[in-house]
Formats: structure tokens, C-alpha cells, sequence
């Protein structure tokens, strides 16, 4: 896998499986209901099937009505629906993959831990080491990041990839499963870095338990600045709006 901008597959294989069943997911993706987000969920969807991906996961900041709707159309795109949400917490983002219900802002690290542990799903760590994007890392110690069931170690929205360099040696370091995301904020994005799966059934549920077990592998290139500056621009335009609308 490189920062740049050429894309380098790595399959996980495991006991002699073939590469053509391992699944190709997206679990880092915004729709509309994010404040910063543009396009509706079947936008998404449709961009996904396009390039040829297996299952999506919309993970909204603090919403899960969108990726609920997006789980209950993916089949109709060929895809596999994971319900999810990025979920801020009081040290920052924290992906929920697989969850049954929607996981409260705000709350400590831990708690928001177990709060998606208690609604069926995942937490898995994006972008950690940023803290210009709500990264968790300055915030908590060590060991409190190695509690996470997986880290977000390819985030398309890169400067330098110094960042993404330090969540794949921390990941490898304590032992942890590895994912990517594009982190899309628009549609054209999604697949900018995916998620191999090796998952024993074709479901949201097989998916979940396969990148808790760590077997994934990761895949993904940067996302253009122009677009990633367009993407910012755009959020910050669509948040100065909402604002102003809240208040009258």
C-alpha cells in the first residue's frame, strides 16, 4: 500500500481461500445527514456498486437514520449494508460498525466503547493520529487506543500519510485488526480505500466478526487535494448554513 497515489493490493488469504471470496467493503463513507456530507445515500450506494465493492457502511457523524436506509437499500445495488455511524466522543471520533441503534455523543472513550459493545457492534479508531480531524490519539493514553477493536490505518484524506504511517505501526504494534476508509464526503469518493475482508458469510454480521477477528487487509490511494479542499470547503459552507438556519 502506498500514501500516493498509486493503489497496491494486498488479499489476506487465509488457509488456502481463493482471492475472489474475499469481500471488498467501504466502512467509511457520509451521506447528506452529515453536517458536512453532500449526496444522499443512494448516491453512495450507486457509486459503490460502480466500482465494484461488495458492502458499505455510511458512517454518519452522530446520525444512524441514514445508514439504516442505506442497509435496507443496498440489495438493491448488489451490496451488502453494514449499519454504522462516526461517533464523537469527548476525546473524538469513534467509528460504530454493526450497531443496533444509535450511540449518544459526548461520552468518554471507554464509554462510548461500551456503548457500541452493548448495541452489537465494533469501534474501530479513524484517523487517530490527527488531531485536526477530531483524532482521539492526543486525548487518551495507549492503552486506553489499544481497547478499540481496530484502527482506521488507511484514511484516503491524507496530507503527508505521516499520520497513516503512525496508525498502521500502532495497530501493528499492540496487535490490533487494521481497516481502511475513504472517509467520502462526497460520492465520487467512495472506494478511494477499501477494506479486503475475509468474512464465513456474506453479511453484515460475518463482515463485523471478520475485521474483529484481524482478517482484513487494506487497500486505498489519496483522495486528490483539490478534491479533498473541496470536500472541506463544501462542509464548512453546508455547517455555516445549518447554524444560521438553527437560529431563526
Amino acid at each position: 500500500m502506498h500514501d500516493g497515489g498509486s493503489r497496491e493490493i494486498g488479499w489476506f488469504l487465509r488457509g488456502g481461500i481463493e482471492a475472489d471470496c474475499v469481500l471488498t467493503v467501504e466502512l467509511h463513507a457520509h451521506s447528506a445527514r452529515s453536517y458536512d456530507g453532500r449526496d444522499p445515500v443512494e448516491m453512495l450506494l450507486e457509486q459503490a456498486a460502480a466500482v465494484g465493492l461488495d458492502a458499505i457502511a455510511v458512517t454518519d457523524h452522530d446520525a444512524f437514520d441514514a445508514s439504516q436506509r442505506a442497509v435496507e437499500l443496498a440489495p438493491e445495488f448488489d451490496l451488502i449494508g453494514i449499519p454504522g455511524m462516526e461517533v464523537t466522543s469527548a476525546a473524538g471520533h469513534v467509528l460504530a460498525l454493526g450497531i443496533d441503534r444509535k450511540i449518544p455523543k459526548g461520552l468518554p472513550f471507554s464509554e462510548t466503547l461500551d456503548a457500541i459493545h452493548e448495541a452489537g457492534g465494533i469501534a474501530v479508531v479513524p484517523h487517530p493520529f490527527q488531531k485536526s480531524r477530531s483524532g482521539v490519539a492526543p486525548n487518551i493514553s495507549r492503552a486506553a487506543l489499544a481497547s478499540a477493536d481496530a484502527i482506521e490505518v488507511y484514511n484516503s484524506r491524507l496530507l503527508t500519510g505521516r499520520a497513516n504511517r503512525k496508525a498502521r505501526a500502532f495497530a501493528e504494534k499492540h496487535g490490533l485488526p487494521q481497516t481502511a476508509g475513504s472517509d467520502a464526503h462526497i460520492a465520487e469518493m467512495v472506494g478511494q480505500a477499501i477494506t479486503a475482508v475475509d468474512a464465513n458469510s456474506h453479511t453484515a454480521a460475518g463482515i463485523v466478526d471478520a475485521i474483529r477477528a484481524g482478517k482484513t487487509t487494506v487497500e486505498g490511494h489519496r483522495t486528490p487535494w483539490h478534491i479533498s479542499f473541496r470536500q472541506a470547503a463544501g462542509g464548512a459552507k453546508r455547517r455555516v448554513k445549518n447554524r444560521l438556519a438553527s437560529l431563526f
